[in-house]
């Protein structure tokens, strides 16, 4: 699958379910800029690693990156877990953040705060180019409350609980930005007649509609 067709995919299956209020708000009020902002939930360290893990999971293509947009989807996240997740979430994302960071540290022998979209890179992978076996095992492991995980996998779950939330906020923000809702997905700001069942390819790019 291409990265447009998986663009369309997923805005079908994200930026459709956002209709609160609070999270619009939160939305206008990020800002474009990566590096200026100051995080209310995340430590320094923290933010670093998901600047550059938001800009893995949607590079800069054809189309324009998880930074690239109007909106700071790392700053997204930060608003979301310090304003609406709940306290048991917070603190599993917390205890995921600080075992990638150890990982890293451990995998390249420097600060996790020094280190480059390359090395991020690297350690992104080793825990998403695996097998469909092994993806369906992390995937149902995902579903349980983390009394029922086995302790020798503990540390493994609260790092794909990490790496999977900052998964689906940056796709949450990014594909409720005004940017890719009007310049990347299909988009009339006067729709008209709604046409229920027609050929894909007679859809405009056969992206989605925003």
């Amino acid at each position: 699958m291409d990265r447009r067709t998986a663009l369309k995919n997923l805005s079908m299956s994200l930026g459709y379910t956002v209709a609160a209020p609070t999270i619009f708000n939160m939305l206008s009020s990020c800002t474009s800029e990566t590096d200026t902002w100051t995080p209310l939930f995340l430590s320094s360290d923290e933010k670093h690693i998901i600047i550059h893990l938001s800009d893995i999971i949607l590079p800069a293509s054809d189309t324009p990156g998880a930074i690239d947009i109007n909106i700071n989807a790392p700053q997204f996240l930060d608003l979301m877990y310090n304003d609406i997740e709940k306290d048991e979430n917070k603190t599993l994302f917390k205890k995921g953040a600080t075992l990638f960071a150890e990982k890293f540290t451990n995998k390249f022998n420097i600060e996790v705060a020094k280190g480059n979209k390359e090395q991020f890179e690297t350690l992104f992978a080793s825990y998403f180019k695996i097998s469909e076996e092994e993806t369906k095992v992390v995937l149902k492991e995902q579903k349980l409350p983390i009394q029922k995980v086995k302790d020798s996998n503990i540390d493994n779950y609260l790092t794909y609980k990490f790496l999977l939330s900052v998964k689906m906020y940056t796709l949450f923000g990014y594909f409720t930005s005004e940017k890719v809702g009007e310049e990347v997905l299909n988009y009339d700001p006067v729709p008209g007649a709604y046409n229920g069942c027609i050929p894909m390819e007679e859809i405009p790019n056969g992206r989605a509609w925003s």
